[in-house]
């Protein structure tokens, strides 16, 4: 699994060295976030030790999403180059979510590196196996996904790797959006072929 997890790291690292200050401002798929915020966040586990984390945990009554978006809104300020750096030194370093396994950190780098991407139309190269992980990830809970998408009665299937989860009514596309879609973001109905009207409603995108 990490050899996965470091590849999309470093694959991200490179395609965001590229964005302008103009790309880095812009909106991302997370609700409210840019893409700066997004690398913030996403980076966040490898700026902050331990005993740091636990003290501002506290600090918030043990709730994880305030403290979080504030370290978030406080490093968004941070040169985006210092954080593309941090995510590429940073490439073969274990870090799983509290309650997680190693599965659960290729998704949040996945889906997040997706957040910053998708809206600028830049496919940075994520192993098909990857993908294939994070789609079954998500999709594991049973009649709705990880972030609340409804998916009982519905047959997903991705166009661009060997994946298909469900039965009833079909929605294909590739596989990069769906993983966007299951994981709540807004997504064009266009973008797949089938019945995803429904699906491609608000989410709050975090």
């Amino acid at each position: 699994m990490m050899d996965l997890i470091a590849a999309e790291r470093r694959s991200l690292a490179d395609a965001l060295d590229g964005l302008t200050p103009g790309q880095w401002q812009g909106p991302s798929m997370c609700a409210g976030w840019t893409p700066v915020h997004v690398l913030a966040h996403l980076t966040m586990p490898f700026r902050i030790s331990e005993l740091d984390f636990m003290a501002g945990l506290e600090r918030f009554g043990g709730d994880f999403t305030t403290f979080s978006d504030g370290i978030t809104e406080r490093d968004s300020q941070l040169p985006p180059a210092e954080l593309v750096g941090v995510l590429r030194e940073n490439a073969d370093t274990e870090w799983i979510p509290r309650g997680g396994v190693l599965a659960n950190a290729l998704s949040h780098d996945v889906i997040h590196g997706l957040d910053m991407t998708w809206l600028l139309d830049i496919r940075y190269a994520i192993p098909d196996q990857a993908l294939v992980s994070v789609l079954d990830s998500i999709t594991s809970p049973g009649d709705q996904t990880l972030f609340g998408v409804p998916i009982d009665g519905t047959r997903f299937t991705a166009t661009d790797v060997d994946w298909s989860h469900g039965t009833g009514a079909e929605v294909s596309g590739s596989a990069r959006d769906l993983v966007m879609l299951l994981s709540g973001r807004r997504v064009p109905g266009e973008r797949f072929d089938g019945e995803a009207a429904g699906l491609t409603k608000a989410g709050t995108g975090q």
